[in-house]
């Protein structure tokens, strides 16, 4: 929780007394709450769910024939696989500072409109090489979502409210993970419709669905909150008072020139959440990705991988809102992190011995997905915690989330189809970054406790003399932002 140096801030709505602001009526604060739920949080989990369904479905059509009827390889698939990351990182900064001068709505509807269209594309593709550039473009304009999202949301929601939201979000896409498979296994069906196979009317049908969603996408989804048309002058006056009272009054940054680009840069939270959500990420990305595949190397055939898929997609979306609920609750998130990955890590292990029946196999594939995505989420939510100021989380949620995407280019090498179906070097790849995840984790949470005593004890009070425009731009650097565990 944030903090003045000289008094404590209790956030939350205005039933604390001596925390220096006017009481927040309570029942017009959850009205306030549930308006921008529904003009934020319904379109963009929708529209998250058709994106993640045209980013996966290459992993559903894996099992369907699409390598036969292309003649690909394993590394071309691989190459396909991969592709799709180097767009989707290298955006993710740009995005977001579009994002901040445009209008919130119609660029994320743009991306919507355009990676939907690119999906449609790969159902007509005639050889590997086409498919390959189908992905690249994909990557292209699904680049800036994620952090897109995470971004907006963060400057409507509280740190402690964020959770909830964000992996009620990230549960869309474990649900387009079951549905994916649910809907690939009747897509299927359509073979020969048109002369087209299965496989292509799973890209065809899937990318139209993004394509249809655009356009409500840019009627319905909230905007900043200074420029809401669904807030009147009362409800945003409110929604600023509790954000006033979730950064104790400093931490902006809303002007990015070259001093606040250097104080960006240099931040070690930036790097090291950028370590955090790379090593969660491989498993990430392997799961998305490879989970019908992997089951398939479990002993089941191709329709059955993807009905076997959606079990552990469940039960990951359940354990997911689970967590983000206690989290929240607790206000606490390195706990939850240690946690995931120690569960996850020990559904590797299982993954890697030889010997062990197919049932306790398929168990661990429960125990990886589930432990990664209580992961997930919560590294994302956790940097945005603790990065303050409008560019400064712009940009530091991009960097985490571009490069911590380059986990999956390893997910795609790892996971190779030539070297199924033990797939030791993926599991060994996996378990070894899900440690190191662990590891960055444990650095965060020692960092953060060392700031924060360093301010409890006034050895950063020296900013408060610095002029007041340098003081309104510093970002968490300012000596009165508490960080939070």
């Amino acid at each position: 929780m944030e903090k003045h140096p000289e008094q404590d801030v209790v956030t939350g709505s205005g039933s604390s007394l001596g925390d220096g602001y006017p009481p927040i009526d309570e029942k017009k604060e959850r009205a306030v709450l549930r308006k921008i739920d529904i003009h934020l949080m319904i379109p963009l989990w929708i529209v998250f769910v058709f994106g993640f369904l045209d980013r996966i479905n290459l992993g559903n059509v894996a099992v369907l024939g699409i390598m036969k009827d292309l003649k690909m390889t394993g590394d071309g698939f691989s190459i396909a696989m991969q592709i799709f990351f180097v767009p989707y990182i290298l955006t993710d900064i740009p995005s977001n500072i579009i994002l901040k001068k445009f209008v919130p709505s119609t660029w994320i509807s743009i991306l919507t409109f355009f990676w939907g269209v690119t999906c449609m594309c790969q159902g007509v593709v005639k050889n590997t090489g086409g498919l390959i550039a189908c992905r690249f473009f994909m990557g292209v304009f699904e680049g800036g979502f994620v952090p897109g999202c995470a971004y907006l949301m963060s400057m409507y929601y509280k740190r402690h409210d964020f959770q909830k939201r964000f992996s009620l979000l990230w549960v869309a896409g474990l649900i387009a993970g079951a549905f994916g498979g649910l809907l690939a296994y009747a897509l299927d069906h359509m073979r020969g419709l048109g002369g087209y196979e299965g496989w292509r009317w799973i890209f065809i049908i899937e990318g139209l669905l993004s394509i249809v969603a655009a356009v409500p996408a840019k009627l319905i989804i909230a905007d900043w909150p200074e420029q809401a048309k669904f807030l009147n002058e009362e409800e945003k006056r409110i929604l600023k008072e509790r954000n006033s009272r979730d950064h104790g009054g400093g931490g902006k940054m809303d002007r990015l020139d070259g001093t606040a680009w250097r104080r960006i840069m240099l931040d070690w939270k930036l790097y090291v959440g950028s370590l955090i959500y790379f090593g969660i990420t491989v498993s990430g990305y392997s799961t998305a990705l490879f989970v019908p595949t992997i089951v398939n190397s479990l002993g089941y055939n191709g329709v059955e991988s993807q009905v076997q898929s959606i079990p552990v997609w469940i039960a990951a979306a359940v354990i997911t809102l689970i967590v983000s609920y206690l989290t929240d609750r607790m206000q606490h998130r390195y706990g939850f992190v240690a946690f995931g990955v120690i569960f996850s890590s020990i559904g590797y292990i299982i993954l890697l011995c030889e010997g062990l029946s197919t049932g306790v196999r398929y168990m661990a594939v429960f125990f990886v997905t589930i432990g990664c995505y209580i992961v997930q989420p919560v590294a994302i939510v956790w940097m945005a915690n603790n990065v303050s100021g409008h560019y400064k989380r712009a940009i530091s949620l991009a960097i985490q989330i571009g490069f911590g995407n380059i986990g999956g280019i390893v997910a795609s090498n790892i996971f190779n189809k030539d070297w199924g179906p033990k797939y030791t070097i993926g599991y060994s790849v996996a378990l070894a970054l899900m440690l190191f995840c662990g590891i960055m984790s444990t650095v965060f949470a020692m960092g953060l406790m060392t700031e924060n005593k360093k301010r409890r004890e006034g050895k950063r009070d020296d900013r408060l003399l610095l002029p007041e425009d340098v003081l309104n731009n510093l970002g968490d650097d300012d000596p009165r932002f508490r960080f939070s565990l």
